[in-house]
């Protein structure tokens, strides 16, 4: 039998499923198709040159009047998002790209012929690909090996290209197709999560960027458990390290109190961790200060900061007791297509200053006699920070590639062997050269730095995250990082990190907390009601763009274990401009805007729905507290303004008899409500009448109060206060732990709610059983 391939190069064109999305292909671009990946449904681009160099950009052929989305580097560390038409709104430093292909007009209104491709630029051998557009309307492979030394003249597998109908299997399956083909990397599904994330947690930084001590830790900790925020993880970030004395010149810059162009002269704490006057011949002062965490304050991880090279600027040449690492000055030299976007202070300091360099050979050594003194204080993991830096000093070492790759493995080899937890944040790293290199690492901070101060950041932040963890969340958990809990975008942040399926922690100053709005994050026992999979944009979000266009809402979508959520949020007014080249504010005042939701945003909401499913939901919205029972296909409209947000939690609808419908909902006074429900079962206590499909009367048509039970229903859950369910008749009875609980039953809406006690174990499941 001949199978013809789904994606084919006929007479100079590019063709995804019958569909042409490329024109005007190159002879020299070369086609393989997937091979055991999935077969048909996947493909290699690949290109031959005439000569052999260390960089060369090869047209892939023309791209117009087709939506796409891309994840492309602004600067050296992060990836925002971009959406275009033609080859020339594609990005320098492109290294995700989804493309959509619809059905002609008229011949397909519900879009169930539209085809979704990703295309993924690649490693191969000592090469790094990306993607980028020319005036000319041209999709380019940029492919550089960032080694002048190092040269090829071609490349088979330089971007990967899988299709199909659902966008995010598509890119799962893309990327697990490349996970086999480079068997370089693993999914995040194959990886361990850190225990940390289900747990609140505090980070220094903000509160006091590198003026941190080890007095302004314990004061941290102690304001946020006094207002019954208790952090269970702490990070302290940037400035507890021993790094050169140098005097603060003009030319040294400094954000934020980092120094970038200081180096690491030590690998223990410095004097602003010596606490009580202690020494190191006696008990280290950063030991002193986690066993205080632990036993006075109860947390449960902490982590400590550092950077990829050791510091900012690398670890001091011939430092007395660090001469062993082989460290020597580099410069940092940035590859053409980072140089077309942003400029980055970091950058432009060290190619003036130099950063000491760990020699390859050196560098595992040098992380594992860190790393071991680190446990040994009690450290339970560490933020890897700067990690693209690596990537501009690959000349001498066997390119950008090689090095990176050798830091990587040193990295996750000394992680395993010091942090049980897998205990490793990576950030400052979306590049590929590190991504397709991830083995171990867990975590990914996804987006640039939550600033508190900067007007033009906060709305980007969201958008960013969620459009990069399309990406991103394939290789890792993303980390939606810090943000300050008092603050007038604290809400918007809060409610955003709710359903991102990442750590919550904040950053805020001792004594300047909002305890009200930690409570919808943060449950007594200091644990948190994370959503289960990385949050994305909705299927009708993909191709908009809600940070520039005016006229787009961004839907963010999850999974609970038993229900989904719709986060939407109003990302209007500032994004990255590529003629100023930074993030800006572009529209002082945007409008009020209006979408509409519906259950099939949950791209997986059949996965908690049952067999018999028939797509009817109970809706829960947090801002208002209704409660909408939401007929197959229907949707309910929401209308923001700039900076605003909703919550919708969406749980499937479960018949047990004729007039009986059910479904759970949670905890509604915390924003990730449907977190609070690990488990659901219903167990009819008579044969169940045969059901007409007449429901739309249940509600109006009451059970009798003293009718015998139909079915027992009972769930698991976690946490405390305000809990409530849908159900079509009064409940007979409502228990929790075997006790039995009053009840306030909506009979307009089905809305039943009782209190929750606080549990006095931690991680506490209840056993809540409701009779219908």
């Amino acid at each position: 039998m001949t199978v013809t391939p789904k994606i084919s190069v006929n007479d100079g064109n590019l063709v995804v499923h019958g569909k042409t999305i490329l024109t005007g292909v190159p002879d020299n671009i070369v086609l393989t198709p997937g091979s055991g990946l999935g077969l048909v449904a996947g493909a290699f681009i690949g290109a031959t040159a005439s000569n052999s160099k260390s960089l060369h950009v090869f047209p892939v052929g023309v791209l117009e009047g087709t939506r796409f989305l891309c994840c492309f580097r602004f600067k050296l560390w992060w990836m925002t998002q971009r959406m275009g038409t033609s080859g020339r709104d594609i990005p320098f430093e492109t290294q995700f790209l989804l493309m959509e292909s619809k059905g002609n007009d008229g011949e397909d209104p519900d879009n169930s012929s539209t085809i979704y491709t990703v295309f993924l630029p690649l490693l191969e051998g000592q090469f790094r690909a990306a993607l980028q557009g020319n005036e000319k309307n041209e999709m380019e492979i940029c492919l550089e090996s960032g080694d002048n030394t190092v040269e090829t003249n071609q490349g088979l597998s330089l971007v990967y290209m899988h299709a199909g109908t659902n966008p995010f299997e598509v890119i799962t399956q893309a990327v697990k197709a490349v996970e086999k083909h480079t068997q370089t990397f693993l999914h995040r599904e194959k990886k361990k999560l850190p225990s940390f994330l289900d747990w609140f947690g505090w980070c220094t930084w903000d509160a006091f960027y590198t003026d941190v001590t080890a007095e302004g830790v314990v004061e941290g900790l102690k304001s946020l458990s006094e207002g019954g925020a208790p952090p269970k993880f702490l990070i302290i970030d940037d400035g507890w390290q021993q790094i050169e004395a140098k005097p603060k010149d003009a030319d040294c810059v400094v954000q934020e109190g980092a120094q970038f162009a200081s180096r690491l002269s030590g690998i223990k704490e410095n004097h602003k961790f010596q606490k009580n006057g202690n020494n190191y011949d006696q008990v280290p002062g950063l030991k002193v200060v986690v066993d205080d965490a632990k036993k006075q304050h109860k947390v449960k991880f902490v982590y400590a900061w550092h950077a990829l090279a050791g510091y900012w600027g690398g670890v001091k040449p011939a430092s007395p007791g660090m001469e062993h690492y082989d460290s020597a000055l580099a410069y940092p030299v940035q590859s053409p297509g980072m140089l077309g976007n942003q400029p980055d202070i970091v950058v432009d300091s060290l190619a003036v200053h130099g950063i000491g360099l760990v020699h390859p050979k050196k560098v595992f050594n040098f992380y594992n006699e860190l790393h071991s003194y680190l446990a040994s204080c009690g450290i339970d993991g560490v933020k890897v920070d700067v990690q693209n830096i690596i990537e501009t000093l690959g000349a001498g070492h066997g390119g950008r590639v090689t090095l990176t790759r050798s830091y990587h493995q040193a990295l996750e080899a000394s992680i395993a062997r010091n942090f049980s937890d897998n205990g490793c944040i990576a950030c400052m790293c979306h590049n590929t050269d590190s991504l397709y290199s991830a083995k171990q690492t867990a975590v990914v901070r996804a987006s640039d730095d939550y600033y508190p101060r900067d007007p033009a950041s906060h709305t980007i932040h969201i958008s960013s995250v969620a459009y990069n963890s399309l990406f991103l969340g394939e290789f890792m958990q993303p980390d939606w990082d810090m943000f300050h809990s008092l603050h007038p975008t604290a809400e918007y942040h809060g409610a955003a990190r709710a359903i991102g399926g990442c750590a919550i922690y904040v950053s805020d100053k001792p004594g300047n907390h909002n305890f009200d709005l930690l409570k919808k994050l943060v449950l007594p026992d200091g644990s948190v009601l994370r959503a289960q999979l990385p949050g994305r944009p909705t299927r009708d979000s993909l191709f908009n763009d809600p940070a520039r266009d005016g006229t787009s809402l961004l839907k963010i979508w999850n999974m609970n274990k038993c229900s989904g959520v719709v986060g939407v949020f109003n990302c209007q007014g500032a994004g990255w401009c590529r003629i100023t080249k930074k993030t800006r504010i572009h529209d002082e005042s945007p409008g009020t805007l209006t979408t509409s939701v519906r259950a099939a945003d949950v791209d997986a909401i059949s996965q908690v729905a049952g067999a018999d499913w028939k797509g009817d939901t109970i809706v829960y919205a947090y801002r208002s507290g209704d409660l909408i029972r939401l007929p197959k296909g229907a949707s309910v409209p929401v209308t923001l303004k700039v900076l605003e947000y909703d919550l919708f939690h969406i749980s499937p609808l479960k018949d047990i008899a004729s007039n009986i419908s059910f479904a759970p909902i949670g905890l509604l006074d915390m924003f990730n409500t449907g977190g609070a429900v690990e488990q659901v079962n219903v167990q009819v206590v008579e044969p169940i009448p045969e059901f007409d499909g007449e429901v739309a009367s249940e509600l109006t048509c009451s059970l009798p109060n003293d009718r015998p039970p139909t079915a027992t229903i009972t769930m698991k859950a976690r946490g405390c206060r305000r809990f409530g369910l849908y159900s079509s008749q009064r409940p007979l009875k409502c228990s929790v732990d075997k006790v039995d609980v009053d009840f306030v039953y909506d009979e307009v809406t089905g809305l039943v709610t009782f209190e929750i006690p606080i549990p006095t174990e931690e991680m506490y499941r209840w056993n809540i059983e409701i009779q219908v």
